[in-house]
């Protein structure tokens, strides 16, 4: 016969006694329970005694969680709470340096559980472990054990973290500079972090927790605005600026007035990549506040050849494809502080701490050092202008948040893996990870892909040629390097000939037979952007300047397709995997909801007769 819903068969051990097997009944008081199994072992006084479990963090058998015993539970016999709370906190006032040394390691033991927490914080166990920390000497076992058995104490937080007093404050501070002092950082990093042993939850948490206060030391920066009346302040724009475009013991503008040097030290500010006249303008803005200008000079003190190099190289452009230092960084910073969470709260349970972080000791503005020139990068790879500003920064966070997700173990690691990631492999990366969401990477769709590629291939080819036939209005540059004159080319609709000649400007673009001049197509030559051919005994050139990116790339590639080469543009890899997609697509709409087998299914074995095919030869009446 089964027992009832609510009794369950468990055992009860004791030390240096035979284990009772009960059934307890979970309507019986515990209290009743309890009295049962002293007596069976001939124990007087129940009441000092209690329930734990056997296994597990060993917690207080309780009305409250008592329903937790299942059947083929293992319970211990054990002291009551109240009376262990007593004996250990009594323990703490013992003379003797190991006596007091024992009782805090078995309070670190019992500490978890909230039964007896409760009664070490009501005889004012809390106030007894201050004291002891308070009027610690060293820094050696008993304050160690002190400090974890009063942090697991207060994470029941049955007290508030309010009301520590200033002297324990202090304390745990003087601790804190003490562990600094003897490089704390490195010790992680080559024993912990490095250690041959795995590292267990508990370490990684308390890791990521440690990485978050100290990245949180920044928010105040973070928080505040540049002050314009602040001569410090403005003496580190200066700084700035001077290390940019001033060489080492020159000043700005010898002999010259004071409005002119004025009107000098804007114009240098505005190279520098600042969108306001006044740079304070620019700094006024939290996040990132004061921190970005802590990045920028850090980067300037300690990568000064980089720091000019990157100045220099943007602010001397004439194209519109400068990167502003300034705006780059402001913007590189807020993006940094949300990557890494500057500022927000820590996480329970969480263990995503950084190995890098631990082998720096200025991260975050080593971290700024490689991401700045990342960002510088990735700007020319994209080609890219003040209005793909935005775009850009949407590619950085994409690399530096793909490389932080990987946690190298160095920053000389993350820079390696951060800068492999350029522009070109994170396109590839999105349209993978886009067909993956699709489902279209499975082997039967990419055969059906590589037998579309040659058709969509020669449908761009055709669509580059007729942008050839259409033609266009090109800039013609003088030697000094004026853009003051139009000229028009366009490819003749037999695909024989360019005709190209001047046009006036506002005019309106000619037909092919009132073009002057002729090349024919062979002796086209694929230079660049220019056409090289023979006009007479000489070499002649036939240079363009495309109005556009896109422009640039539908030319070269209607001038390769011309010579039969391979058009190996972005644009042509672009538009390929929008055709691929789509017609991909437009197939499988029939199969919907289907699902497509990684194999084709497999060929069945022939049949043992033919009887059952049609024979033609017979004619039916």
């Amino acid at each position: 016969m089964a027992p009832p819903r609510n009794v369950v068969k468990i055992a009860i051990q004791k030390p240096d006694a035979i284990p009772q097997l009960i059934q307890l009944d979970q309507a019986k008081p515990l209290a009743t329970v309890l009295k049962e199994v002293c007596d069976a072992w001939n124990l007087t006084h129940s009441e000092s005694y209690a329930l734990k479990f056997a296994d597990g963090h060993k917690r207080y058998i309780t009305e409250n969680n008592r329903m937790e015993i299942k059947n083929g539970s293992i319970l211990c016999l054990s002291t009551a709470p109240d009376l262990e709370a007593q004996q250990l906190l009594g323990g703490l006032q013992s003379p003797s340096r190991d006596g007091c040394c024992q009782a805090l390691k078995s309070l670190v033991l019992l500490a978890s559980d909230m039964t007896f927490a409760q009664e070490v914080i009501s005889r004012d166990g809390l106030q007894r472990l201050s004291t002891i920390i308070e009027n610690g000497d060293d820094l050696g076992e008993m304050l160690a054990l002190g400090l974890r058995a009063f942090l697991e104490l207060m994470e029941h937080g049955v007290v508030s973290w309010e009301t520590l007093s200033i002297p324990f404050v202090r304390k745990v501070g003087l601790m804190l500079d003490y562990l600094w002092q003897r490089n704390l950082r490195q010790f992680i990093y080559k024993n912990i972090i490095h250690s041959a042993a795995p590292m267990g939850d508990e370490m990684a948490h308390h890791l990521y927790v440690l990485q978050a206060l100290t990245l949180g030391l920044l928010e105040p920066r973070m928080r505040t605005p540049l002050d314009p009346y602040s001569q410090e302040q403005r003496e580190q724009l200066q700084a700035l600026r001077q290390a940019a475009f001033e060489p080492e013991g020159e000043s700005l503008g010898t002999g010259l007035s004071a409005d002119r040097r004025r009107s000098l030290c804007v114009r240098e500010f505005r190279k520098l990549g600042f969108s306001n006249s006044n740079p304070a303008q620019d700094l006024e803005r939290v996040p990132p506040g004061l921190l970005a200008l802590d990045n920028m000079l850090y980067f300037s003190r300690h990568a000064p050849s980089a720091y000019s190099r990157f100045v220099l190289e943007n602010s001397s452009r004439e194209d519109k494809h400068e990167c502003p230092f300034a705006q780059s960084s402001i913007q590189l910073t807020v993006l940094l502080c949300e990557l890494l969470h500057v500022g927000e709260p820590c996480s329970e349970t969480a263990q995503d701490f950084s190995p890098m972080f631990f082998s720096q000791d200025h991260s975050f503005h080593e971290l700024f050092c490689v991401a700045i020139q990342l960002l510088n990068k990735t700007w020319k790879e994209m080609r890219a202008t003040q209005e793909d500003f935005d775009k850009v920064m949407q590619v950085v966070r994409e690399q530096l948040a793909r490389t932080l997700a990987l946690k190298p173990t160095s920053l000389e690691l993350f820079r390696t893996k951060v800068n492999a990631l350029t522009y070109g492999e994170i396109l590839r990366l999105r349209q993978t990870e886009r067909l993956h969401q699709e489902g279209t990477l499975a082997p039967p769709i990419l055969e059906l892909r590589e037998k579309l590629k040659p058709e969509l291939m020669s449908l761009i080819r055709q669509q580059r040629l007729l942008r050839l036939c259409e033609g266009m209005l090109f800039r013609k540059i003088s030697s000094r390097r004026r853009q003051d004159k139009l000229w028009f080319c366009c490819l003749s609709p037999n695909h024989k000939v360019l005709q190209y000649g001047d046009v006036e400007e506002g005019a309106n673009p000619p037909t092919p037979d009132n073009l002057p001049e002729q090349l024919p197509n062979k002796d086209l030559y694929e230079l660049a952007f220019s056409i090289s051919y023979d006009h007479g005994e000489e070499e002649a050139y036939l240079n363009f300047i495309a109005p556009s990116k896109r422009d640039f790339y539908l030319w070269t590639d209607g001038l390769s397709a011309l010579l039969g080469s391979t058009m190996g543009s972005e644009q042509t890899r672009l538009d390929l995997e929008q055709l691929l997609t789509m017609e991909t697509k437009l197939r499988l709409l029939e199969l919907e909801n289907v699902p497509i087998p990684e194999q084709p299914p497999p060929v069945p074995p022939l049949p043992t007769n033919f009887n059952f095919c049609y024979d033609f030869s017979i004619i039916e009446p």
